[in-house]
């Protein structure tokens, strides 16, 4: 794709109603922030500060109160950019009665997928989230893990230009984060962009491009790694201390 911006978020906020009145406490406010193709975005901040919000309205599913969300050069919620987006939620819901290989049929036939190559699709997902062996048994009997690792595999089946993974790491064991790692890099190797939202600022250092801390629905900083923390692009940046400037920058917002 020629257009400079895989997302472009441009003055957003989003505000949800409260209950026999207007709208409350903005979730997120005047977010503007762009990523390029290609890159790992990892959203940080505390719970409630906005991060699950963006995600969801980038996905389409939420509309912004005002600004701009945008995939592509697409308005966030257009069947444009939804067509270019794979997305995980926080916590995935699944139909305990079907096996992951139906699941994931039931998924592709959904992304209007051509049959066939449906089942080439769901085959390589299977392969690429390591869950072969465990294709034809109940979703009931999957580990946390697995269930993860499952979500991943949905998001992946169309081959969208952009996923959206919202807490991509939660349950998996340390194999498995070293694993999703390694995957979410071969993915932007080849061209994908991704945005997720992390708890784990040793997995953010090791995985992202690009860092955003947030508090309170605002954006507090932005940029790569090494230019938040101060050192030179060939050195690694140390987790602690991306925990100290985390909680430096938290702390005076809050």
């Amino acid at each position: 794709m020629d257009y400079p911006w895989a997302i472009e978020l441009l003055g957003f906020a989003k505000q949800y109603r409260e209950s026999g009145a207007g709208y409350g406490r903005p979730a997120v406010g005047g977010l503007t922030l762009r990523l390029a193709p290609g890159q790992i975005l990892g959203l940080l901040g505390p719970n409630g500060s906005g991060k699950s919000t963006t995600l969801k309205t980038l996905a389409g599913l939420l509309t912004p109160t005002a600004g701009e969300c945008r995939v592509f050069g697409h308005q966030a919620d257009s069947i444009a950019a939804r067509a270019l987006i794979g997305y995980l939620p926080e916590t995935p819901q699944y139909s305990p009665h079907l096996t992951g290989r139906v699941f994931l049929r039931y998924c592709g036939g959904l992304s209007s997928l051509p049959p066939a190559v449906l089942g080439s699709r769901v085959s390589a997902v299977l392969s690429w989230s390591e869950l072969e062996k465990a294709a034809d048994r109940l979703i009931a009997t999957y580990s946390k893990g697995m269930k993860q690792r499952l979500g991943l595999a949905q998001a992946m089946l169309h081959e969208p230009a952009v996923l959206l993974l919202d807490e991509p790491a939660s349950g998996l064991d340390p194999s498995g984060r070293l694993i999703l790692s390694r995957r979410l890099r071969e993915l932007t190797a080849g061209g994908t962009t991704i945005v997720l939202s992390a708890h784990l600022l040793t997995q953010a250092v090791d995985l992202c491009d690009r860092l955003a801390i947030l508090g309170a629905g605002q954006l507090l900083v932005e940029g790569t790694a090494q230019a938040l923390l101060g050192v030179a692009p060939a050195q690694t940046p140390q987790p602690s201390r991306l925990e100290q400037l985390y909680l430096e920058k938290i702390s005076h917002h809050g």
